[in-house]
């Protein structure tokens, strides 16, 4: 991890701002915080080092049209999404612009520390990757048909409801799936589901179908 390397927090709400730049500072972290995507993309060069920690939803340039930014003037600066409640599509549309992970709020401050150190990481461990890769394609081989199809609904960002109409299924039934896949894959919420997902590339493989 660099030394001089910048955690890049933009956030439209002064409460968040703040309250991540305590956090990352209490962890010995370098920060610079805006109020606007806007803000930050006129005050830093694509080439900078460090990572951005931006929320998804706000006015003018959203956290995922900043994704689109980033990837026009070919910046490899990590990003992690930070989404409210039911935000779980905008994620989804985030990690297939090459958003490195997102947390839901409320997020645990240490999972966001471990995921803000991990991308100012420039040694990444290719054995750790391969070895999870591994251990989460097993995982889905333990899945069901179904609850594979509800795993796929889920990751497309579609609420029980609709999954349960495209299935042909009551929603009691795909909750019923859900809890199960959600075992079978250890995923403590449906945020860390969705990360195992694009680790396993189901997302790159939904988009180009």
């Amino acid at each position: 991890m660099q030394s001089d390397a910048v955690v890049h927090v933009i956030d439209d709400d002064d409460a968040v701002r703040e309250s991540l730049e305590f956090l990352l500072r209490s962890a010995r972290l370098n920060v610079k915080t805006y109020e606007s995507a806007a803000a930050f993309l006129a005050a830093r060069p694509p080439g900078g080092s460090g990572c951005v920690i931006t929320d998804v939803r706000m006015p003018e340039i959203s956290g995922v049209d900043l994704l689109r930014r980033l990837n026009e003037l070919d910046s490899a600066i990590p990003v992690i999404v930070i989404t409210g409640h039911g935000d779980v599509p905008l994620a989804v549309e985030a990690m297939k612009l090459g958003a490195v992970d997102f947390f839901e709020k409320p997020f645990d401050d240490e999972a966001l520390l471990a995921a803000v150190r991990s991308s100012l990481s420039k040694n990444a461990d290719d054995g750790k990757r391969r070895a999870e890769r591994a251990a989460i394609d097993d995982k889905l081989a333990s899945l069901s048909n179904r609850e594979r199809d509800v795993l796929d609904g889920l990751v497309s960002g579609h609420p029980n409801k609709t999954i349960a109409y495209d299935l042909g299924i009551s929603p009691r039934t795909v909750e019923i799936y859900r809890a199960n896949l959600m075992t079978k894959m250890n995923a403590a919420s449906l945020s860390d589901l969705v990360r195992m997902a694009l680790v396993a590339g189901i997302l790159d493989r939904r988009q180009k179908s």
